[in-house]
């Protein structure tokens, strides 16, 4: 493999795991802006913030304006727009670390998906790598200050929630065959603010904040989130395996627990970092490209 070879292999993946990094951020913004508006309304409200910058940025790189979305991408922008509000409900009723790591779950499964779907049987070493990163989830969900079981309910609403972030990965990825990755991302973000809007609307939640300052953690999201997090994924997404970038997405907890231990000043249990520490290798492991024989023979 020469080196300019290399160097697109790892372009795709790199992009996804630097949008993973991002999207980390998410339920630390989460949990800053809870004090002005409800779980539902921060959602929407960091996808309507940044469809008006994915459309200039679309139009300045294509100097055309968007192309008519795509079956897939709607149904992806769906997905995840649910996905969210799955899991902020999960929140509220099971503990942190059963949600956490019942969604992630879904991250690990997009690879059997896209194998079913897709017909893209990752390679065994892949297998490693899931399992890795499976162990490593667990362990770093489990907080050292959580006490008692969470409510199945909350557990149900999770693992839906899990089985929604396949469904959204699988779909952008098979929508990119048709969109560039700003116009996907730029899609996703009107499709995922249509439907966050109407769940704000049925949870009863208000859809604006007291104050115009009530809006500062939504555009932080907006910007650093979506913006850079799912458009960095979905355009690494149209150069990388659906099962790899399922694994690579599962940095997310890792970057939160990480930025919660400066924040929130709490330090994470020897358990934790050791999860974390087997998220990290499982990522590492799962970008090893298959041997030249490998892939005469598969």
């Amino acid at each position: 493999m020469s080196e300019d070879q290399g160097i697109d292999f790892l372009r795709g993946p790199l992009l996804v795991l630097l949008g993973g990094i991002c999207i980390g951020f998410a339920p630390i913004g989460l949990r800053l802006g809870l004090s002005d508006l409800g779980p539902q309304a921060i959602a929407m409200w960091r996808y309507l913030l940044a469809v008006p910058l994915l459309f200039l940025l679309t139009l300045v790189a294509q100097k055309s304006l968007p192309r008519r979305p795509n079956k897939l991408i709607i149904l992806a922008g769906i997905f995840f727009a649910c996905d969210v509000a799955l899991w902020h409900w999960s929140l509220e009723i099971t503990t942190v670390a059963n949600s956490t790591f019942i969604v992630n779950l879904g991250n690990l499964g997009v690879g059997f998906l896209a194998w079913l779907v897709l017909k893209e049987r990752p390679a065994n070493i892949w297998f490693i790598a899931v399992l890795m990163a499976l162990i490593g989830a667990a362990a770093l969900s489990q907080g050292g200050g959580e006490a008692g079981k969470g409510a199945l309910r909350g557990d149900i609403l999770a693992f839906f929630a899990a089985i929604l972030v396949s469904g959204y990965v699988l779909c952008s990825k098979m929508a990119r065959n048709e969109l560039g990755g700003l116009e996907a991302i730029f899609w996703l973000s009107v499709v995922e603010a249509c439907v966050a809007a109407l769940i704000v609307l049925i949870s009863g939640e208000s859809f604006l904040p007291e104050t115009i300052k009530g809006l500062k953690v939504p555009l932080f999201l907006a910007l650093v989130v979506q913006v850079a997090g799912q458009g960095l994924i979905i355009t690494g997404l149209g150069r990388t395996p659906a099962a790899i970038a399922g694994v690579l997405v599962v940095v997310q907890p890792v970057v939160a627990a990480a930025v919660a231990w400066s924040l929130f000043v709490e330090p994470l249990t020897a358990l934790q970092i050791g999860g974390g520490m087997l998220i990290l290798g499982g990522i590492i492991l799962s970008q090893r490209k298959p041997s030249s024989r490998h892939e005469k023979t598969s």
